[in-house]
Formats: structure tokens, C-alpha cells, sequence
């Protein structure tokens, strides 16, 4: 599977009623430490993508998504469990703190 794309049309399906934790990545295209988290999020989506479901939401095509999880910064990070936010995070983050934040956020 691949790192899944958000939109208003596929967010109720795919985040709300999620039976796994999610981690949304809110970016832009044009955001250059969101560019560097591409192939982060590549490989976690490859190691552990069974575990959690990984996503982006692009802020400049699904604004009310953004607006809607409170997003002033990116990249910014969602950790959702059980349609819940557990919590946020925000700026470039490295594979192995990423890899500790779901630990801790979905233990």
C-alpha cells in the first residue's frame, strides 16, 4: 500500500471510521521540510503500514481539512486513534522519532 491522500470526499471513510491509528502528515507541495518527510513517510508506510494507516492531507487543495484540525504550521503531524486526536506535532521530524511518537501516542 502506499502513503494515502486526504480529501474532503474520502476523510469520513478513511480517518473517521479507521478501525487503526492514523497518522496524518499535512503538508504542501511547495513547503520544502515537507518535501523531506516524502520518503520518511515512504518507508514507515513500508515497515509498518499494517500497524497504522499513513496519510497526507495537502493544504492547498483540501483547506477545510486543514482549517477543520486546527493546522497554522507545516508540516504538521496528526496522531488519531479511534477517530480521536491524541495528538499533534509539528516541523521536520527524523524516521526513528516518528517511529517512537506512534509508540507512544498508539502504543
Amino acid at each position: 500500500m502506499a502513503v494515502l491522500i486526504i480529501t474532503n470526499e474520502n476523510h469520513k471513510i478513511e480517518i473517521e471510521d479507521s478501525k487503526i491509528p492514523v497518522l496524518i502528515d499535512v503538508y504542501a507541495p511547495w513547503c520544502g521540510p515537507c518535501q523531506h518527510m516524502t520518503p520518511i513517510l515512504d518507508e514507515l508506510e513500508k515497515e509498518i503500514g499494517d500497524k497504522y494507516k499513513i496519510c497526507k492531507i495537502n493544504v492547498d487543495e483540501s483547506r477545510e481539512l486543514a482549517i477543520k484540525y486546527g493546522i497554522s504550521s507545516i508540516p504538521a503531524f496528526i496522531f488519531i486513534k479511534n477517530n480521536q486526536i491524541v495528538a499533534k506535532e509539528v516541523g521536520y521530524i527524523s524516521k526513528e522519532d516518528l517511529k517512537e511518537k506512534l509508540e507512544k501516542y498508539f502504543g
